[in-house]
């Protein structure tokens, strides 16, 4: 078993039952980190999904990691970013069968998204009934402008960097 903690710094921390921290992971992301205030998994752990403060939802693939714990080449890769609302995410969850995310936020709305493409789905509440199977057109909530992002960037900008073992110093006399 591994536990998955977010944090206000914008990291997710995996740590063993024992206590011992496997893995720091940050997003990646042209904006500041920001706080992350949910998270949640598919039930074979093959995804990992966290919102944050700004309404972001982020999607990593956690699948290899899992494979080999003790091998830390093992890669947590973030795959998908997309804005879900317009504040912040407070709760979220991952609905296997029809391979969607659910998202709260502190507005009051909750929303639907397709898990793969980070697609708007729609809201609950809304007068017609949720189209899951095929995703015709690309829409977004009212309050949103912003489509979601896929990730290609490698894995070295989102783990925490090592402390250099040469750190600058200044030297007044130089």
């Amino acid at each position: 078993p591994v536990l998955a903690s977010a944090h206000e710094n914008g990291y997710i921390y995996l740590w063993s039952i024992q206590g011992n921290l496997l893995k720091e992971i940050l997003p990646f992301s042209k904006y500041p980190s920001v706080s992350l205030t949910a998270l949640c998994t598919d039930s074979p752990t093959k995804i990992l999904l966290a919102g944050s403060k700004e309404g972001y939802i982020m999607r990593w693939s956690i699948g290899s990691f899992f494979e080999d714990l003790q091998n830390s080449k093992n890669e947590v890769k973030e795959e998908l970013c997309w804005r879900a609302h317009s504040t912040k995410v407070v709760d979220l969850f991952h609905e296997e069968k029809n391979n969607v995310v659910v998202t709260a936020s502190i507005d009051g709305s909750v929303r639907l998204w397709h898990a793969m493409n980070g697609y708007y789905l729609g809201y609950f509440g809304q007068p017609r009934k949720f189209e899951l199977s095929e995703i015709s057109e690309l829409i977004l909530p009212c309050d949103i402008n912003k489509f979601p992002t896929a990730i290609k960037e490698e894995n070295k900008y989102m783990e925490k960097k090592k402390k250099s073992e040469y750190p600058l110093i200044l030297d007044r006399e130089k």
